[in-house]
């Protein structure tokens, strides 16, 4: 597995993936918006021994995605697939507009299906290759004031378990990585203004709302190094065949917990989520 498609290049767990497997002397088609620092990024992949190769794209735009997927299969059909481009939002349910909601599907999901429904057959015709989906632990719990990416990475969770589905049997895998936090600039980026700023003004918000409730904390995990996650994910494709991969500790738990008894889950983070709906409510009346 000497050819690796990234989207979302350019920053963060792509652009820190694309330096890791190019130290193993691979074949990386970078794939992002940003051409500046998709470069960047290029220069970093020759410099540790691999092959750049640059599909600056917009994944926005369903025409610029399906370009993209003619430009690699001329190019030549990559070994791994790994769909990382994505953004979030912020914003109360009711204060979503049409805009950010369909943003949020276009980038999170369509692009997915898209890229996935063009190298599919070429896949099928070798019979190998590897699909890594990055979703998040919002494809399977929740957070409050990004419903729109809440549902986008469900949305991620289901397209890649029926895609099991229909390579059962073969030698075409596919899995999705579900992070928690990580340390890149995602969370202040996103539509609608920062998440970030509402899980910064709600945690310590919540420590009083716990006193209050007589309740323990809500159970928040560490954040990770994209580099971390990375190797995380690296790994996974060398596995072939696997589960669904949760990165940061507990939130597999927390995964099953939200699957068998959600109120029971609910409960547990009640405090953070009372902190977040003051941290928004104080941020949208400033």
């Amino acid at each position: 597995m000497n050819t690796w498609l990234i989207t979302g290049a350019s920053s963060g767990i792509g652009a820190s993936l694309a330096r890791l497997v190019a130290r193993q002397g691979a074949t990386v088609y970078l794939a992002a918006r940003r051409e500046q620092e998709l470069a960047a990024v290029a220069a970093d992949v020759t410099a540790a021994g691999g092959t750049a190769v640059m599909f600056p794209c917009d994944l926005q735009r369903a025409d610029s995605t399906e370009q993209l997927v003619r430009d690699v299969i001329e190019r030549g059909v990559p070994d791994v697939v790994i769909h990382n481009a994505g953004r979030g939002n912020c914003a109360s349910i009711e204060d979503t507009t049409d805009d950010q909601w369909q943003a949020m599907m276009t980038l999170n999901v369509e692009s997915i299906f898209r890229i996935t429904r063009g190298l599919l057959p070429a896949f099928r015709a070798r019979n190998s290759g590897t699909f890594v989906m990055i979703s998040s632990v919002a494809g399977r719990m929740a957070f409050p004031f990004n419903a729109a990416y809440v549902t986008a990475k469900h949305a991620v969770i289901g397209f890649t378990a029926a895609l099991r589905t229909e390579c059962a049997g073969t030698n075409i895998h596919a899995t999705a990585v579900c992070p928690a936090g990580v340390l890149t600039p995602w969370a202040a980026v996103t539509e609608g203004g920062s998440i970030g700023e509402i899980f910064g003004g709600g945690i310590p918000r919540s420590r009083a709302y716990a006193h209050e409730l007589g309740t323990e904390l809500a159970p928040l995990t560490p954040m990770m190094e994209a580099d971390d996650v990375a190797r995380i994910i690296m790994d996974t494709v060398a596995a072939g065949r696997s589960n669904d991969v949760y990165t940061h500790p507990g939130t597999h738990e927390q995964a099953v917990l939200a699957a068998e008894n959600r109120m029971a889950l609910e409960d547990m983070f009640l405090p953070l989520y009372l902190g977040m709906r003051d941290a928004y409510a104080e941020r949208s009346s400033s």
